[in-house]
């Protein structure tokens, strides 16, 4: 089986390390080869690595090169895969162009792996590409979401239900896991106590991560507890950003709080925490709480998406917007002191294993995949 995935990019985000973890589970069951719309990012090394073809066209954001469907569609016919999934807004309608120049039906597959709040908080022309997704939805053989609230907002705002699929975000447990070691080094790596108590946030810079809010609850919990540190993590997050240094300056977190930027250690960065957050004001799947329950981190997140569901009663949940609630979460957790954090932890753990562990997600990929190939194949005959 012949599977073609076109993405939007390859950068580090919630979509590009779902295929990169889908892809290191195939163990050999289908050939694949990836076409990314624009470079290959941080993450196009890796699924090459993996010996996987990765090919990049180079488009640029906000300007668009007929040139480069060209390219795809050449790609695509040299390739002649027997499915073709997109990743993304952008990577699903080049799937289907993609699909357009094949002979015979070849099935496709769309991925959306976001929440839709408020579309206005999206780029001009992603706000472009959602309208057009909506329009030709008609055209894949099924959409597929990472999270029920995904797929509903997708489908209010035009996308066609008929089409939804939902597949969680799936987890390695064995990449993500509790590590002793990592909590030793990341402590002498940040210059703190070994007793310190290390709350984290792993998101990219973007409003929608609300990291003013995290910020602003820190300010609280520093208050009452001066054995906290903060240490957020993420694209854009580092000590060249001006508004977040203006930020910390602003509530005197000087000292107490570490811009790491973008890490390639976040399975040892994750492990060293002591309580991991989530301050999304909107959230399809979060794939670092997913990262943060299987290293048996306790975690507190917004009640947004399907964050709730996700951490059920292996963590704590706060209302979005609110950094008071956020810093009495916090406060509770550290409170409890580590013996009970470490059972919430194992519970934690234990959720993903049972409920979200790559494995068991990868199958549900390969079940549709085999479904819509198989249907394919019967029609040619």
């Amino acid at each position: 089986m012949r599977i073609l995935h076109v993405t939007t990019g390859l950068t580090t985000g919630g979509a590009e390390i779902m295929l990169l973890k889908l892809l290191s589970a195939n163990n050999g069951v289908w050939e694949s080869a990836v076409v990314s719309l624009m470079d290959e990012g941080t993450i196009g090394s890796k699924i090459a690595a993996l010996g996987i073809p990765v090919h990049s066209l180079g488009l640029r954001r906000g300007r668009p090169n007929p040139v480069s469907v060209l390219s795809l569609k050449s790609i695509a016919r040299q390739f002649q895969p027997q499915l073709i999934q997109g990743w993304m807004y952008h990577g699903n309608l080049g799937a289907s162009l993609a699909s357009v120049s094949m002979q015979g039906r070849v099935p496709v597959l769309w991925s959306i792996r976001q929440s839709l709040y408020d579309i206005t908080r999206e780029r001009r022309l992603t706000r472009a590409m959602i309208r057009l997704g909506a329009f030709f939805s008609w055209h894949p053989a099924n959409i597929i979401y990472n999270s029920q609230i995904s797929a509903r907002q997708h489908e209010l705002f035009g996308f066609r239900t008929s089409k939804s699929v939902v597949i969680p975000n799936g987890f390695d447990s064995q990449l993500f896991r509790p590590d002793s070691q990592a909590r030793h080094q990341i402590r002498r790596e940040l210059g703190v106590g070994m007793d310190a108590i290390l709350v984290g946030l792993i998101a990219r810079l973007h409003s929608v991560k609300d990291h003013s809010g995290f910020l602003r609850s820190a300010a609280f919990v520093t208050r009452v507890h001066p054995s906290v540190y903060f240490v957020l993590a993420g694209s854009g997050v580092n000590k060249e950003e001006s508004a977040l240094r203006s930020l910390i300056a602003e509530h005197r977190l000087e000292g107490r709080t570490f811009l790491l930027g973008e890490r390639s250690d976040i399975p040892k960065l994750t492990a060293a925490l002591d309580i991991a957050c989530s301050t999304s004001l909107g959230e399809g799947f979060s794939n670092a709480i997913g990262e943060a329950m299987a290293c048996g981190v306790p975690c507190v997140v917004t009640d947004v998406g399907d964050s709730a569901y996700v951490v059920a009663d292996a963590g704590l949940l706060v209302p979005p917007r609110d950094p008071e609630a956020l810093a009495q979460a916090i406060d509770h957790l550290v409170d409890a002191g580590p013996e009970q954090r470490r059972q919430l932890g194992v519970a934690a753990r234990r959720r993903i294993q049972t409920e979200f562990s790559l494995p068991t997600i990868a199958h549900r990929y390969e079940d549709l995949y085999r479904e819509h190939v198989g249907t394919a194949l019967y029609t040619k005959c």
